[in-house]
């Protein structure tokens, strides 16, 4: 909210400080948006590109941390036992008479 408020207010306060801050865009002719956008964000803001990937990569191994709990009386997977199981242990054939169900 900070931020916003900072961000309009100098906008509102100095509305001549938003035209030295645009950069024109080439010509397609010399190349396309794309082109632009990726010369402008990894030769002019590549140290600002850095921070913002540091900064997420920090908060997404934080939330893993926060949501990593081990409780004890949670079922865990144990894959021996699921590969060392046969056939006979996994499916169960039952026969059924026609027009009874199950």
């Amino acid at each position: 909210l900070v931020e916003l408020l900072m961000g309009l207010g100098a906008w509102v306060i100095l509305p001549e400080l938003s035209a030295h801050t645009v950069e024109p865009t080439p010509p397609l002719t010399e190349m396309t948006n794309i082109e632009a956008l990726g010369s402008v964000l990894y030769t002019k803001y590549i140290y600002f590109f850095q921070v913002a990937g540091l900064i997420l990569l920090v908060a997404m191994i934080g939330a893993i941390v926060l949501t990593l709990r081990h409780k004890p009386n949670v079922k865990r997977q144990d894959i021996p036992t699921q590969v060392g199981r046969t056939r006979e242990a996994a499916v169960e054939v039952r026969k059924v008479e026609t027009g009874k169900g199950i």
